[in-house]
């Protein structure tokens, strides 16, 4: 990593039901592609920091906005009002992913020859997987963090703690085997533990669920999962990479699955090797693309 972190930049724009979205960069001198990060629920864009530091440190710019009812979108949508963070508001989860996909075409205005990775974690997965079947070709590559096969057999709509509630009292324990990151999650303002059935309804978490279409562009896609996630595990994403390989129409589809690892893999105790093998793979499918 640099001896100095590459500043963050603060954005907004504002969605079609007239929402600002908040969104932030983070850029290298020259950089290799654009990462565009989606968060999860309950967390925001800004949490990322030090992962997006570490990809700018790699050659990689890193565009991150926090999503509808989240971060700074969501303090300003509901007036500063922490108890309703969470809440997407108008348009629900078709408008928030539209709002991601905006972002998307924002991105691609202002850099027209830059390769553009869409990366989402978790709640992010989901969109992004929603946003690939119908837009797969305004993106050079895609990432899946902690994700899932997007039917209700395969996705845990639980308590995710489960099994991890004897480890500690937080109830966070099932984001990272760190010590200190389910702390710093509970100590936050801006996080919060929900359920997105209780945040969103069962006609929008409806619309969630689905599995890859034929995707209008073949490109390569990188899942990364721990093997104890509890979101979805080792058997929901490889039925996802089947999915993507099968009727998605990816003949370059790889999945890594840690050991021991939780849903945070970019906050697990093995994050170096996780992100390392992250900026590898990026080097070798988009980075080549700028070089």
């Amino acid at each position: 990593m640099p001896e100095e972190p590459a500043a963050r930049g603060e954005h907004s724009f504002v969605d079609a039901e007239g929402i600002t979205i908040h969104y932030y960069t983070w850029r290298p001198a020259a950089p290799h592609a654009i990462v565009q990060l989606v968060h999860g629920l309950g967390e925001y864009a800004t949490r990322y920091e030090d992962f997006a530091q570490r990809l700018v440190a790699a050659g990689y710019a890193v565009i991150a906005g926090d999503l509808r009812g989240h971060g700074q979108t969501g303090m300003q949508q509901w007036g500063g009002e922490v108890s309703k963070l969470g809440r997407l508001g108008p348009g629900g989860v078709r408008a928030t992913v539209a709002g991601v996909h905006q972002l998307s075409r924002i991105v691609r205005s202002e850099h027209p020859t830059s390769p553009l990775v869409l990366l989402g974690h978790s709640l992010g997965s989901i969109f992004a997987q929603m946003i690939l079947n119908s837009r797969a070709d305004d993106y050079d590559a895609a990432v899946l963090s902690g994700a899932s096969y997007r039917t209700l057999r395969h996705t845990n709509s639980g308590p995710l703690n489960k099994n991890f509630k004897h480890l500690g009292n937080t109830g966070a324990e099932w984001l990272s085997r760190d010590p200190a990151v389910a702390p710093a999650f509970v100590a936050d303002p801006l996080t919060f533990d929900a359920q997105a059935i209780k945040l969103f309804g069962v006609a929008d978490v409806l619309r969630m669920l689905g599995t890859p279409t034929h995707l209008a562009k073949n490109i390569p896609l990188l899942i990364q999962i721990g093997s104890e996630d509890p979101l979805g595990g080792p058997k929901s994403v490889e039925l996802l990479a089947a999915a993507y390989r099968a009727r998605g129409g990816l003949t370059d589809v790889t999945v890594d699955i840690y050991e021991g690892g939780r849903h945070e893999m970019y906050n697990e105790t093995n994050r170096d090797e996780v992100i390392a093998d992250l900026t590898d793979w990026l080097d070798t499918r988009v980075g080549v693309l700028q070089k």
